[in-house]
């Protein structure tokens, strides 16, 4: 029999309205998701932030999007084994509003403060002095003594220990910092056990902790450091956080930093303001930053810090204030 030739089959098309009906869906689909996500991280940073914040009540009525603030930031190590509560890192920064700019000046922490009315002492030691007279006002005295030593009004102080930074450095992501030389030195006493090598590496929270702290090294081929050598690590690390936050990547993790924030900062900014800060500077560029080191001159046990360079620290957190 002779064979009957089918005719051709072709796929059948979905009508041109059904595709676009789907495209449609799928981008209102993502819309929504972007939106509930973008709902979740403002109540988990706002959450956060409420925990870490002091109470609104205590807010002085300067908006923070409105004027200049000065904030004194110190790293404090509150270690069990240690527990000095020596302030290991000690930064005053002023910020600009208007012109979204910022001046950051470090203090190195065995800096020899000479301050009328007030005894003279390391840089690092006013803290634990006046939170073991009164805990209640430790933080007012060391606003008024580090504010008097810079001749500049400080607004607030956040502290945060050991732990703490390196649980924000870990929430981050990690941070790729410049290491300066090779870094090594162990106490088992404390738990010390500091090992880097020079060059540029993604460093963990522990990790970073070790980067600012590292003084001396008590290894083969470590090398010994010094607090100018520490400022300047401890600057490029506020600007490598800074450069993380404003990422796509930092943006998404500040949430869970501010949450992680939250067991280990202490401060008396109110929790309002901690918002407008961020709203405020979230996109300041690193460009806009000025760090100023303060170098002066090691005559064991302090460094005299010379008139010329405090002077110059002074100008500029003043200017930011103007």
């Amino acid at each position: 029999m002779p064979s009957t030739a089918l005719p051709p089959v072709h796929p059948r098309r979905p009508p041109k309205k059904r595709i676009k009906k789907t495209i449609w869906f799928i981008i209102f689909v993502i819309i929504i998701a972007v939106i509930a996500y973008g709902a979740y991280l403002l109540y988990k940073i706002n959450s956060a932030i409420d925990k870490v914040g002091a109470p609104d009540s205590a807010a002085v009525t300067k908006p923070v999007s409105d004027n200049p603030v000065t904030v004194l930031l110190l790293g404090l190590d509150s270690r069990p084994k240690s527990a000095s509560l020596n302030t290991d890192v000690i930064m005053v920064a002023s910020f600009n509003p208007a012109r979204k700019t910022a001046s950051v000046v470090s203090i190195p922490r065995d800096t020899l403060i000479k301050v009328s009315g007030y005894s003279q002492l390391k840089a690092n030691a006013y803290y634990a002095a006046f939170h073991q007279a009164n805990k209640a006002t430790a933080d007012k005295k060391t606003k008024e003594l580090f504010g008097k030593y810079l001749s500049v009004p400080i607004d607030y102080v956040a502290r945060i220990d050991f732990k703490g930074f390196e649980d924000i450095v870990d929430q981050l992501g990690g941070l790729q910092l410049q290491v300066d030389m090779n870094m090594c030195y162990t106490d088992k006493w404390d738990g010390t056990n500091i090992r880097l090598t020079e060059g540029s590496h993604l460093l963990n929270g522990k990790q970073a902790l070790d980067f600012v702290r590292y003084r001396k090294g008590n290894c083969q081929n470590a090398s010994e450091s010094n607090d100018i050598e520490r400022n300047e690590r401890q600057q490029q690390v506020i600007g490598q956080m800074v450069a993380k936050l404003k990422s796509v990547e930092g943006v998404l993790r500040l949430g869970s930093v501010i949450e992680s924030a939250s067991g280990s900062v202490e401060t008396d900014i109110p929790a309002s303001q901690i918002k407008s800060f961020i709203r405020t500077y979230m996109g300041i560029d690193r460009d806009n930053i000025k760090y100023v080191h303060l170098t002066g001159e090691w005559q064991s046990p302090y460094i005299y810090i010379r008139p010329d360079e405090l002077k110059q620290a002074v100008a500029a957190l003043q200017e930011q204030r103007k």
